[in-house]
């Protein structure tokens, strides 16, 4: 008889990881580092469930993250629920229910686990973590740089400067696209994808040459901006040519020195947004440290925002200092431990007496021990 060989045990399904010392207590720190910063500007936070039965967990915007949701049944209710995979939605949904009545513009901020069915390129794993922020109810250019301009100030209480900021409308490139014939809209879809001109012209669609200006209004938003403000284009892809114009004026009237730069036929992955968008990548990086953009919260209700992804920022911001870990030999009396702590020490209780304070600590992974009244580096003398 064959016995199917027993799955070790810290064998875990594809894109899920553990997140193990010292990472995860850089992780935490860097969400309250970031979660304070958005406070300071004025978002007020909220939380939603893990889970959510599916008839408000893809309502309005969640739509877009049906294929991208774990269902499973509610033993009590018998109805399907979802495990969220994208937070945004759930705000949106708190907006226009409990929040309905608050103040606008209203101002929330979030953090949480997401869990998806698939992982990206770019982004492979499945359960990831979001911080983010949703400005809700004004749509103006000033509301779009405010969320681009508060990420990127909560990236720099993290140690990441130099944020590159790529700008794009998605909607533009659709609402040209709906004018074409089936066939021709995926072709010119998947040439404009792969940011292939010859593709584009291949296809011979009368929309020839405004794709092609639009490819070439693409780089710094020096260079860009004019060329895009340029190309004669509808009313409504025009107005959300405008809308990029106007948002990067504001950008460089409060941030002269930020980086960015402007991507109009980009569209991927914004399945929900309805006008401006933005991701945010540390130079020389691949990785997206955050993207965002302009929603709407029920049917009506314009909002924008922006979602970081600390999981990922911890693997590009600089090196932080833990705190030194102080081992305390059996019998130290409590108020000395309190007494280091309250110098940002990180306290190891010896729980029996050890012969060799030092080497217990050595075995504890503690950087400093206490000793003779006074605490120690290993390997060194005592400091004052």
């Amino acid at each position: 008889m064959n016995e199917t060989p027993l799955t070790h045990p810290a064998l875990l399904p594809a894109g899920l990881r553990d997140v193990l010392p010292p990472e995860a207590e850089l992780e935490a720190r860097s969400v309250g580092a970031i979660m304070d910063c958005f406070a300071a500007h004025g978002y007020q936070r909220v939380a939603a469930p893990l889970i959510e039965f599916e008839d408000s967990l893809f309502a309005g915007s969640g739509a877009a993250t049906a294929e991208q949701t774990f269902r499973l049944m509610d033993p009590d209710s018998q109805r399907m629920m979802g495990l969220r995979a994208d937070i945004t939605p759930q705000i949106a949904r708190l907006a226009t229910t409990r929040l309905a009545t608050a103040p606008r513009p209203l101002r929330l901020t979030y953090s949480g686990q997401c869990l998806r069915v698939r992982g990206s390129h770019l982004q492979p794993e499945r359960q990831i973590s979001q911080a983010g922020i949703e400005l809700i109810g004004p749509d103006t250019a000033e509301a779009d740089a405010e969320i681009i301009l508060t990420a990127v100030a909560a990236l720099a209480e993290i140690g990441i400067f130099g944020i590159s900021v790529d700008l794009t409308a998605p909607r533009l490139v659709t609402h040209l696209l709906e004018s074409v014939a089936e066939h021709d809209r995926r072709l010119l879809a998947r040439a404009l994808d792969r940011k292939d001109a010859a593709a584009v012209t291949d296809v011979g669609s009368p929309l020839t040459r405004q794709l092609l200006d639009l490819l070439d209004a693409t780089g710094t938003a020096e260079r860009a901006i004019p060329a895009l403000l340029a190309i004669d284009l509808p009313e409504e892809p025009k107005k959300q040519a405008r809308r990029i114009a106007e948002t990067v004026a504001v950008l460089r009237q409060r941030q002269p020195d930020l980086q960015i730069t402007v991507d109009p036929v980009e569209f991927r992955s914004y399945q929900y947004h309805t006008g401006l968008c933005v991701t945010l990548f540390a130079l020389g990086e691949q990785a997206e440290l955050g993207r965002g953009g302009r929603y709407l919260c029920g049917d009506t209700e314009p909002a924008t925002g922006i979602t970081l992804y600390p999981d990922t920022i911890v693997r590009v911001a600089p090196p932080q200092p833990l705190r030194p870990r102080l081992y305390l030999p059996y019998g130290t009396p409590a108020a000395t431990g309190a007494q280091y702590r309250a110098q940002n020490y990180a306290t190891v209780a010896g729980l029996a007496p050890h012969p060799s304070p030092k080497d217990e600590a050595a075995r504890l992974g503690c950087s400093h021990v206490f000793q003779d009244g006074a605490i120690s580096p290993l390997n060194q003398g005592p400091e004052e």
